[in-house]
């Protein structure tokens, strides 16, 4: 715009000159035909705008607000149109209360009263984008600075409002899931009448009064106490249970061999390992007292 409007200062001058019938008419000529060139060139350019990826385009002509929305790419404008470009893409806003790790400085963390009346702090992130048809209403009705004006303070408060239901050990530990389930479930409609999509909420952090944590920290160690002495009786019961069953096997195969031994099976395993001590080369064996007594000799001394 500005280009044109040089162009046309140019080619104005240049023909006060023109008629003038002195030395300037010539000059005067001159810068006619150049501020007219450079008027036209100042048009061309001003009718062509190049939105970034990831971003639209919103036209506002005399401060007021065109519905049309530019898609990235270059795009064929009205000269005349002011082209604010907005970023649709996923973006994310912190709020903690580590310094400097959230959008402000300092600690900007969220401060929460449970439903046991205790004060809870909380880290959050919400992830976030804006409707491209939308843009236009978001930037007539809020502006471009709609994380300080939407994000944050509608935020803030929904946390607020839905912690009361919760108390600090479950806000801790058993009910976090469900505690960001139902902040979400609250802010994303609001989000969306404001041209927002909330994508996702992440409660980063959740620090309790001092005396409270260590309550709970003890409580969580009693309990993994607990279920490391169930286990541990568990793995007794069963190996005794295993000891049992071995036994049980021992005695009832002691049982089957001395009811199933007679003394003509007593005497024939007699004779048998008598053979192989016979016709072993590693012993010498002495019949004694009829044969009923065999003596047995190293044969390697």
């Amino acid at each position: 715009m500005a280009i044109i409007i040089i162009g046309l200062l140019i080619a104005l001058v240049g023909m006060i000159l023109k008629k003038n019938r002195t030395e300037l008419e010539s000059i005067g000529k001159g810068l006619y035909w150049s501020g007219l060139v450079i008027g036209i060139l100042g048009l061309l350019w001003s009718s062509v705008k190049q939105i970034d990826a990831g971003k639209v385009g919103v036209q506002s002509l005399f401060g007021k607000i065109q519905s049309q929305v530019l898609p990235s790419g270059l795009n064929l404008i009205n000269p005349l149109m002011d082209v604010l470009e907005v970023d649709v893409k996923t973006q994310n806003y912190t709020m903690s209360g580590v310094h400097d790790e959230g959008n402000k400085e300092g600690d900007d963390a969220i401060r929460v009263l449970t439903a046991d009346g205790l004060e809870v702090t909380i880290d959050l992130t919400v992830l976030y984008s804006v409707l491209p048809l939308e843009a236009p209403r978001l930037v007539r009705e809020t502006g471009i600075d709609y994380q300080n004006k939407i994000i944050r303070p509608l935020t803030r408060t929904k946390m607020r409002d839905n912690a009361v239901y919760f108390t600090a050990v479950d806000l801790y530990s058993t009910k976090r899931d469900i505690f960001q389930s139902k902040i979400f479930k609250s802010i994303e409609d609001d989000f969306k009448k404001r041209g927002l999509i909330l994508e996702q909420l992440l409660v980063r952090n959740i620090t309790l009064p001092a005396t409270v944590k260590a309550s709970i920290e003890e409580k969580i160690k009693a309990e993994q106490d607990a279920q490391k002495m169930e286990f541990v009786l568990q793995k007794e019961k069963q190996e005794a249970d295993r000891k049992r069953v071995e036994a049980q096997g021992i005695a009832d195969y002691q049982k089957i061999i001395s009811s199933g031994l007679g003394d003509k099976q007593l005497q024939y395993e007699q004779i048998q390992a008598m053979k192989g001590l016979m016709t072993s080369p590693n012993a010498k064996v002495i019949i004694m007292n009829g044969g009923k007594t065999p003596i047995i000799l190293d044969g390697k001394n």
